[in-house]
C-alpha cells in the first residue's frame, strides 16, 4: 500500500464546543461572533447553516439572514483547550500530525496498519476516541495524497467518513464536482463557466497549454492537477514546531478592509493561545493573501519587541496587510503564521495574554 493520508476536520468546531457546554444551545441557529458590522462569523451550527450563515461572514450580514439566530463571543481558551486534547489523541494515532488550524490537522497513517487496522477501520477508531473524551464528532478524508483527503474529510459531513480507494481518484473528483473543489469558490466557477467548462471532465479535457492560456500560468497548472486528482501542493507539512498558522477561504472574494482586519484579529487571539499551549513565543509573523487569479503572497516582519500578546501579533498583521495588500483588491484567502517560536521562558508571562480592550479591538 502506498502513502495514506487522514484530513480530519471538526464538525462547526466553536459552535459544537457551545452546544455541549450548553445544552439550551443544541438545535438552534447558533452562531460564533457579533451581530456588528466589524465583526465576523468565527463559526456556526449546521442549524444556522440552513440560513446561508457560515464562517468568514459579516456579522450584520449574519443576522439579517438569521434573525433568530443565538450570538455568542468567541472563547479562544476554551477552544484551543479542546482543540490541543483532540490533537493529542491524534498524535497517539500517528507519529506525524500536521495542524493546520485549531479545528483540522492531517495525519500521515502510511504504515500504521498492523496497530491499528486497514484506513477505514483506524478512521473509526478515532473517530470514537474522539466522541469519547470530548462528546465532539468529527469528519476524516481518507486518500494518498493531502488534497483529496481534505475533499474527501468534506463530502459527508457532518460526523463523516469518505476515503478515496487507490485508482478511483478520477471517480472521486467527478463525484464532488467543480463547484466543491476546495479552493476553487464562485469566483472561480463563473470564471470556468464563462469559458465553457463546467464539469470536471470538460477540465480535464483541456490539455496544461490550453488551461495557461485561459487562465495564466499560476491558476492554469492548479486547475490541471486537481480535475487528474494530483495534489497541487497547497499544504506544505511544516513542522509544529517550526510554525504555527491558520488561514480561511472566502466563499466570496474579500475586498472590505475591516472585515479583513477583524479576520486578522480573530486569527491572533487564536494563535497566541496556541502558542501559549505550546509553551512558545514567535518572533515572526508571516501574512498570506491568495488573490482571486490564485496568485499567492507572503510577507513577514520580526520586530525588536519580544511578541508576547495577540495585540501585538495584530498590530504587526496589520502592518504587513497594508503593506502588500492594496485596497479593494479582491482577496480570495488569508492566512497568519507566527515562525521563530522559542520557549515561553523568554518572554514577560505578564504579557502573554494582555486581553484586547474595547478601543484596541476598533479597527
Amino acid at each position: 500500500m502506498g502513502t495514506v493520508f487522514f484530513h480530519v476536520d471538526m464538525d462547526a468546531f466553536f459552535a459544537s464546543i457551545e452546544q455541549y457546554d450548553h445544552p439550551e444551545y443544541r438545535g438552534k441557529p447558533l452562531i460564533v461572533g457579533l451581530p456588528e458590522k466589524r465583526s465576523v462569523v468565527s463559526t456556526c451550527s449546521y442549524e444556522a447553516r440552513k440560513f446561508g450563515v457560515h464562517s468568514a461572514m459579516p456579522g450584520l450580514t449574519a443576522k439579517n439572514l438569521c434573525p433568530n439566530g443565538i450570538f455568542v463571543p468567541p472563547n479562544m481558551k476554551r477552544y484551543t483547550q479542546v482543540s490541543r486534547q483532540i490533537m493529542e489523541i491524534f498524535s497517539s494515532f500517528s507519529p506525524c500530525v500536521q495542524q493546520i488550524s485549531v479545528d483540522e490537522a492531517f495525519l500521515d497513517m502510511t504504515g500504521t496498519q498492523r496497530l491499528f487496522g486497514e484506513p477505514r477501520q483506524a478512521a473509526r477508531l478515532i473517530k470514537a476516541e474522539v466522541k469519547r473524551q470530548t462528546g465532539l464528532t468529527i469528519s476524516i478524508g481518507i486518500a494518498q495524497s493531502r488534497y483529496l483527503a481534505k475533499l474527501a474529510s468534506d463530502y459527508r459531513k457532518p460526523d463523516g467518513l469518505c476515503a478515496v480507494s487507490p485508482g478511483k481518484e478520477i471517480v472521486f473528483i467527478d463525484a464532488v464536482g467543480l463547484k466543491k473543489m476546495w479552493g476553487l469558490g464562485p469566483k472561480g466557477l463563473e470564471s470556468l463557466m464563462s469559458k465553457g467548462i463546467s464539469t470536471t471532465k470538460d477540465l480535464r479535457e483541456k490539455t496544461m497549454e490550453d488551461l495557461v492560456r485561459l487562465f495564466g500560468s499560476t491558476q492554469g497548472p492548479w486547475l490541471y492537477k486537481i480535475a487528474r486528482g494530483i495534489d497541487p501542493g497547497i499544504f506544505t507539512g511544516e513542522a509544529k514546531s517550526r510554525s504555527i498558522s491558520t488561514e480561511t477561504t472566502f466563499y466570496d472574494d474579500e475586498t472590505d478592509p475591516d472585515s479583513l482586519c477583524c479576520i486578522l484579529l480573530q486569527f491572533s487571539q487564536e494563535l497566541m493561545y496556541r502558542a501559549f499551549d505550546d509553551h512558545v513565543i514567535p518572533r515572526t509573523v508571516v501574512l498570506k493573501i491568495r488573490s482571486n487569479d490564485f496568485s499567492t503572497t507572503t510577507v513577514q516582519t520580526s520586530p525588536d519587541y519580544t511578541i508576547s500578546s495577540a495585540k501585538d501579533v495584530y498590530a504587526c498583521a496589520k502592518g504587513l496587510l497594508a503593506q502588500r495588500w492594496k485596497k479593494g483588491e479582491p482577496v480570495r484567502l488569508i492566512g497568519l503564521c507566527l515562525k521563530g517560536l522559542v520557549d515561553e521562558s523568554q518572554a514577560s508571562p505578564m504579557n502573554l495574554f494582555d486581553q484586547v480592550d474595547e478601543r484596541q479591538l476598533k479597527i
